[in-house]
């Protein structure tokens, strides 16, 4: 074999083991569908931190997933405990639970298939398997996906990069940017659990509503349902608009406050406590919208309409001329001050 002949099979031989060794985009997106719709049930747990402002927020969400189109995201702060919070789905629709309240809220929504939604691996794929256009590369032991977001609640998040393990396929890490390619939100998931025999009622609302794992002392009830004397709280995010009136209402199971704001956008936030006593068992009340995160909390944000409860206090924002950004960015701005 002459030295030219060696140099081609060297050449050759490379090249062949290169293209072995590495998965392509389109591999590795087939594979995904593939092993998405095989997928009979799934349990993780992800930390999930939000850059708010000044602030960071940090939440565990512990996933469950189970064939077909049931889901159990428990979300829980460690500062707020008692703020912990369900998002369910079950053949019954989607609702939104309070345990440590006794609360839940039954939504008519096509949650999570409407929005994209960084800690669930459906939703993730889907998003890969939507843009056809996403950027994809091999770094270590991951696949990156970098693809649009589906966030229709929020345009100001617009990409988000997607670690998968290369040997399971699971999501590893999210990066969702905004629009100057400031990171805001990072999940990052611990192993993923597959092929899970859940028990029975794992899905159940009232199972949830009753589990033991979120009883409360009873002075941490006795001091939920005594907040008459809450402190009002003012957005630090007006877009330019004032204050214009401030009115006090005594209500015959607590007490309301409304401000009015006008100016560049007008909109009226609503803030209302209750002294209701606990009951032992509440029907879940109908809830306008979809679900989106406020603060620490679900709340139902419409086009023109956002409410949600903190601390024993419900809330409410409307607004004919706040977009609906806007209107979660008022709400997320939302500080208590001491009460004029």
């Amino acid at each position: 074999m002459n030295r030219m002949m060696k140099w081609c099979f060297i050449l050759f031989s490379i090249f062949i083991i290169a293209g072995c060794g590495e998965a392509s985009k389109e591999d590795v997106v087939a594979k995904l569908e593939k092993s998405i719709t095989e997928l009979t049930s799934y349990q993780t747990t992800a930390i999930m931190e939000m850059q708010t402002g000044e602030t960071a927020q940090q939440f565990q969400i512990d996933v469950a997933f189970k064939a077909d189109n049931y889901y159990r995201v428990f979300m829980h702060n460690e500062e707020d405990e008692e703020g912990s919070q369900i998002i369910l789905k079950n053949e019954q629709g989607v609702f939104v639970l309070t345990p440590s309240l006794n609360k839940s809220f039954r939504f008519q929504s096509d949650w999570p298939t409407n929005a994209s939604q960084p800690y669930l691996y459906h939703s993730l794929v889907s998003d890969i398997l939507n843009d056809e256009q996403a950027d994809f590369t091999i770094v270590d032991d991951y696949y990156i996906f970098t693809t649009l977001t589906n966030y229709q609640q929020n345009q100001t998040l617009p990409m988000q990069e997607i670690y998968l393990d290369q040997k399971t396929l699971t999501p590893q890490l999210v990066k969702i940017y905004d629009a100057d390619y400031n990171l805001v939100v990072e999940v990052m998931f611990e192993p993923f659990e597959l092929n899970i025999e859940f028990d029975e009622g794992y899905f159940d609302v009232d199972a949830n509503l009753t589990s033991q794992l979120f009883s409360l002392p009873v002075s941490t009830m006795e001091e939920q349902m005594d907040q008459t004397d809450f402190s009002i709280r003012y957005p630090s995010v007006t877009y330019d608009s004032q204050l214009t009136d401030t009115s006090e209402f005594e209500i015959e199971d607590g007490r309301r406050v409304v401000l009015t704001y006008q100016g560049n956008r007008d909109f009226t936030i609503v803030q209302e406590a209750k002294t209701s006593e606990m009951v032992a068992y509440r029907q879940p009340e109908s809830a306008l919208g979809e679900p989106v995160l406020v603060g620490s909390t679900i709340g139902a944000l419409t086009d023109h309409s956002l409410s949600w409860s903190e601390n024993g206090i419900d809330y409410y924002l409307a607004s004919d001329t706040l977009s609906v950004d806007e209107m979660i960015e008022v709400a997320q701005s939302l500080a208590v001050q001491m009460e004029k």
